[in-house]
């Protein structure tokens, strides 16, 4: 297996001559408790006709597909770490790759959790710095910015949330549904966000100093769905957001924002563009003060304006509590 490490000569080589330009990326979460299904279509520009790679790490690789030609052998291609890809096209070039993907319970990559009060079972991501790799195929690396269309099959009782704006899910089958996500704004594979399963909470809204109204959520899994006082920290971004406008002199740059508190985080919260996910441990300990949460909630809030996304929060291994 070659190093899952990226060098910074691979990546100001690869820099070098590629430029992306969008990502769709299809998931069936619906496959069994071990893996999932990825399929990932990447339009990029190369402005050489040399060979390269893609980073994934998965448990296998069933299809490859460059510029409309599928790749004979395509395990002899994956390393575990990386696909080899051959020459490119000068110009712009289509690659497709299936695989199938394995879930985490280390909080990285696309993790899975069961809660044992009732055995929903919880996903939510956690690629910062360079797990993105673990969910779909991609170029690896921060400067390589793209947009990204998620399209993702997960039990219909499911809420699934991502950066851009939740869409109406589509039936796909007995108790199963789709979720075709729009494309995000452009942003590093490290700030893409999944979260799915059975999560309530409350919605609300915030009109933004350009008069935009920007929709609002804030969820936990059902088990502690009660402890959270959505409505509170609603209040509390909507303030943070008023501010930030105010101080950074900038319109708030997304078209939603979601908080999600999630769990076995090896965080107490973290940041990404419109979905942030925060930590649940203590969340009905009453152990977090309204101050702490209020500052946890609005430092959150905060990142919007230096990546440009949405945020998630991870709220089960020692975290804030907005409860």
């Amino acid at each position: 297996m070659s190093s899952e490490n990226l060098t910074r000569d691979e990546a100001r080589s690869r820099a070098s001559f590629l430029s992306t330009d969008s990502y769709e990326i299809r998931l069936d979460l619906t496959t069994d408790e071990r893996t999932f299904l990825t399929e990932t279509t990447l339009r990029f520009s190369s402005t050489s006709a040399q060979s390269t790679f893609i980073d994934l790490i998965a448990q296998d690789v069933q299809e490859i597909e460059l510029n409309g030609e599928l790749l004979s052998d395509p395990s002899s291609r994956f390393d575990g770490a990386r696909v080899s890809l051959p020459s490119l096209v000068e110009g712009e070039n289509t690659l497709r790759v299936l695989a199938t993907g394995r879930y985490m319970n280390t909080g990285e990559g696309l993790h899975r959790f069961v809660d044992p009060v009732d055995d929903e079972v919880y996903l939510y991501t956690q690629f910062e710095v360079s797990d993105a790799r673990r969910m779909f195929a991609c170029f690896e690396q921060p400067d390589l910015k793209a947009t990204y269309a998620l399209t993702v099959t997960a039990p219909a009782h499911w809420r699934v949330i991502s950066n851009a704006p939740t869409p109406e899910p589509s039936p796909a089958g007995e108790d199963v549904a789709t979720w075709a996500f729009p494309p995000t704004e452009r942003i590093s594979t490290y700030l893409v966000a999944l979260i799915a399963g059975n999560y309530q909470g409350g919605t609300g809204e915030v009109t933004t100093r350009d008069g935009r109204t920007i929709p609002m959520g804030v969820f936990a899994r059902a088990s502690l769905a009660e402890h959270v006082d959505a409505q509170n920290v609603i209040d509390v971004t909507r303030a943070g957001i008023d501010f930030y406008e105010e101080a950074f002199d900038q319109d708030f740059p997304f078209r939603k924002y979601d908080q999600v508190f999630v769990c076995r985080s090896t965080t107490w919260a973290r940041w990404r563009t419109p979905a942030p996910s925060p930590t649940s441990k203590r969340m009905s300990s009453g152990r977090t003060s309204p101050m702490r949460c209020a500052s946890a909630v609005t430092s959150r809030s905060s990142t919007s304006w230096r990546t440009c996304g949405s945020v998630t929060w991870s709220p089960c291994a020692g975290g804030t509590t907005c409860g």
